[in-house]
């Protein structure tokens, strides 16, 4: 970094907030109320870190099922990384860190059991039964929204749910521009995603806040699923190509910084997040490294036959149990007795258990999954 950039760092810390962050007096909720002590996008962290959802992370995968290693990243490992890396930009250009840090703790609340690939098949079984598009970025806000708090959602601010849903790491870009936009904008994008496939991609957040948690969740994600792979042997990291090692480094902590100091400063007194075109690129190799020897290896077809399978018998069995008004069943007892009066009547049998399965854990989608096998075998 050269004493321009520290100049205008220094400069910056001066102030509480850069011109292009996003000031807490312009946070928008969609039903008024009064507000306390606590900043709007603070008070969005509470309710998210309280919630049963964000507690449910310590049991869902990140990459790797059914691995007997206690260091192997889960959920919950991996949305501190972002918020860390992410407040950490932040707070070299003088952005809102509430909100940084509100959008990274909540931006995978609605991934499903077994990660990707139980998101994946949650989507098979959500077309065919005429549900639309599942995607977890989606059932992040959904779960904010219309599912916590027995139904009623948590109220959080636009800016918050609006980074959260556009949050999605998996298409890296070399500038992150922030697109404004109101909340009948946020709407209808959010509404549209369960009919176009191709609105997920076209995701642009509305605050530069947003577009940091976009860039931070790939940061997080790329070397630390290298060090999951390395750690239960799946291969060594002297296969990664001399190209990426020459520019990132070999570790995840030479990643890390190598990344997050290259967006600073190519990020600096500009309305976007950016980087520079060797970053970007070799970003993008190590995306196709990992893609090939990772997370096209993480199950193979048995493992996904076995997957789907489970996936299917536990939403035929709950829909079944819902059809059947079976009360005792654990649909009922562990979800929708929680639920007021407003979900039951706006949402179809299906979307229910769809929702029921999402927000499930690993082990508790087991635990489902023997109920009904059992079931099957009586």
């Amino acid at each position: 970094m050269n004493k321009i950039d520290i100049q205008i760092l220094e400069n910056m810390r001066k102030k509480d907030l850069s011109q292009f962050a996003t000031p807490d007096e312009k946070a928008i909720r969609f039903y008024e109320e009064k507000e306390d002590i606590r900043p709007p996008f603070f008070r969005d962290i509470d309710r998210i870190i309280y919630s049963s959802s964000y507690t449910r992370y310590m049991d869902k995968t990140q990459v790797f099922s059914y691995r007997d290693n206690d260091h192997i990243s889960k959920r919950m490992v991996h949305v501190q990384l972002v918020s860390k890396i992410a407040r950490t930009i932040g707070r070299a250009l003088g952005l809102n860190e509430d909100l940084i840090e509100a959008a990274a703790l909540g931006h995978d609340l609605g991934h499903v059991p077994f990660g990707h690939l139980g998101e994946s098949l949650l989507n098979e079984i959500s077309l065919s039964v005429n549900e639309g598009y599942f995607n977890h970025n989606i059932q992040s806000v959904r779960m904010l929204m219309e599912i916590e708090h027995s139904g009623k959602g948590r109220n959080l601010t636009l800016q918050v749910l609006d980074a959260i849903m556009c949050h999605n790491g998996e298409f890296v870009c070399k500038d992150y521009m922030p697109r404004k936009k109101t909340q009948e904008e946020f709407l209808e994008e959010y509404h549209k995603s369960y009919e176009e496939a191709s609105i997920i991609k076209k995701l642009v957040p509305m605050t530069l806040e947003g577009c940091v948690v976009r860039i931070s969740d790939m940061i997080a994600y790329l070397g630390r699923d290298i060090d999951d792979a390395c750690a239960l042997g799946v291969f060594d990291k002297k296969q990664i190509p001399k190209e990426i090692v020459d520019v990132l480094g070999l570790h995840n902590r030479d990643f890390i910084n190598t990344i997050i100091m290259d967006v600073i400063h190519h990020s600096i007194g500009k309305n976007c997040i950016s980087m520079s075109e060797e970053i970007y690129n070799t970003m993008k190799a190590l995306k196709r490294f990992n893609m090939e020897h990772i997370y096209l290896k993480a199950n193979d077809k048995e493992a996904l036959e076995e997957y789907r399978q489970l996936f299917q018998v536990v939403f035929n069995g709950c829909v079944d149990d819902i059809e059947k008004e079976n009360k005792e069943a654990r649909i009922y007892q562990d979800f929708l007795n929680y639920k007021g009066a407003d979900y039951h009547n706006s949402n179809s049998v299906n979307r229910k258990v769809i929702d029921y399965i999402a927000g499930m854990t690993d082990h508790y989608l087991l635990l489902v999954y023997s109920d009904y096998k059992n079931n099957e075998i009586g």
